[in-house]
């Protein structure tokens, strides 16, 4: 009897702390913030590409001026110019934006089209962006993104 009884006692005791613990990283997550993005970026190559452009970030009501520069390896092909707006998830402070943004992807514009991507930076920040692309851009590659603060 006394073991189980200690055996219970150790069972309530650690669901109390995997309860406690599962809370905090709830209330963790529950406590980052977001904010809106408007980023317009010019990219151009042949083989070898590179993006750059900058952008706002909208957080609690101020604008945080953004850089952005990028490379892109693959079939790259053309040049083009995309305006992207969305949300930015899971920040506490405006500089959670910044830093590298990695993707697949492949894509086709002529003349114009619609464009969504999400991407998540070493941060956790996550971007949701959609937009239109002008150009005439023809890709299958690998990009990276970087964004910086202004």
């Amino acid at each position: 009897m006394k073991l189980a009884s200690v055996l219970r006692r150790a069972l309530v005791a650690g669901a109390f702390l995997a309860g406690a613990v599962f809370a905090g990283a709830s209330l963790s997550s529950a406590s980052a913030d977001e904010g809106f993005v408007t980023l317009t970026i010019y990219k151009a190559g042949w083989i070898i590409g590179g993006s750059g452009g900058g952008g706002v970030l909208t957080f609690h009501g101020r604008a945080y001026p953004l850089s952005t520069g990028g490379l892109d390896y693959g079939l790259v092909f053309g040049g083009s110019r995309t305006v992207l707006q969305g949300r930015v998830h899971n920040i506490w402070r405006p500089s959670d934006v910044a830093g590298v943004y990695a993707a697949a992807g492949a894509g086709l514009a002529i003349g114009g089209g619609a464009r969504a991507i999400v991407l998540t930076n070493q941060k956790g920040a996550v971007l949701e962006l959609s937009g239109h692309q002008v150009g005439l851009m023809a890709n299958v590659d690998l990009s990276g993104l970087a964004i910086t603060m202004r």
